[in-house]
């Protein structure tokens, strides 16, 4: 037992005043505020990034939520058997959501086909043209929907290594400073590797939101996209069918008038 005790009063780093002292400070605000310049530059930019990322969260999810329900507002109106005519009155002439967008465009192209005299309507040309219209006006209207989605995916891979390379500096900081003290104990040197440490930490609480939610809008994206699509292909079968009606009775009336 005396050998143990000798032992130990000859460590430097042992003894009554390193026992006695305070533990350190480690809540976020004081690891930010003694942390080296670079690192409180890097915590910085990180947390506008967090900051943005979930604005951009929450306008993605009001966003896609209100173009959801005016869209089915919209098919519940176009499926009610109502006039095509009248429906494009009220929500084609000044679209305010992408499904009114992409009946706006083909209804629209169909009109100013229908005024060009001796146009065949049935043709494939005009069939063409409709569907090129209602493509170009999906493509538009889902990279509206669609803005800043490439915001998250680049934070979302980039905050990790931006907050690593602040932890690098700060651990190179504290290491330093260890050097310039001649003293290796736990409470000098974990306040400023706890420092470092944070950056890593706030680089991970960045992306990981970020990544989460791009591979989610983009799932909602893909399908809000197929949607469109799949109502511009059956809108543009209604035109042609209501072409080839129109044709063929134009076709009736003028055999009867011959007869």
């Amino acid at each position: 037992m005396r050998f143990i005790v000798q032992e130990a009063s000859l460590d430097p780093t042992i003894n009554a005043a390193n026992l006695a002292a305070p533990a350190a400070d480690l809540s976020p605000w004081a690891l930010f505020i003694h942390a080296a310049i670079v690192v409180k530059l890097v915590m910085i930019g990180l947390v506008i990034a967090s900051i943005w990322v979930w604005a951009v969260i929450i306008d993605k999810i009001v966003t896609i939520r209100k173009a959801k329900r005016q869209a089915d507002e919209f098919e519940d109106l176009f499926w009610s058997g109502g006039s095509l005519d009248d429906l494009y009155d009220q929500y084609g002439v000044k679209p305010n959501h992408p499904m009114a967008a992409v009946f706006s465009a083909g209804m629209g192209e169909w009109r100013r086909s229908a005024r060009i005299s001796g146009v065949d309507m049935s043709s494939e040309g005009v069939k063409q043209r409709i569907d090129r219209a209602m493509s170009i006006t999906i493509t538009r209207e889902m990279e509206r929907l669609e803005r800043w989605l490439t915001l998250l995916a680049t934070i979302g891979p980039v905050a990790p290594f931006v907050g690593l390379f602040g932890t690098v500096w700060g651990i190179m900081h504290a290491f330093a400073s260890i050097a310039q003290s001649n003293n290796t104990s736990l409470a000098v040197v974990a306040p400023g590797i706890s420092e470092a440490l944070f950056a890593t930490a706030l680089g991970l609480l960045t992306a990981i939101p970020a990544v989460v939610a791009y591979n989610f809008f983009s799932n909602k994206m893909n399908l809000f996209a197929e949607r469109l699509e799949g109502f511009a292909t059956e809108f543009s079968a209604i035109l042609s069918r209501q072409s080839e009606a129109s044709m063929s009775s134009q076709n009736s009336g003028n055999v009867n008038n011959q007869e």
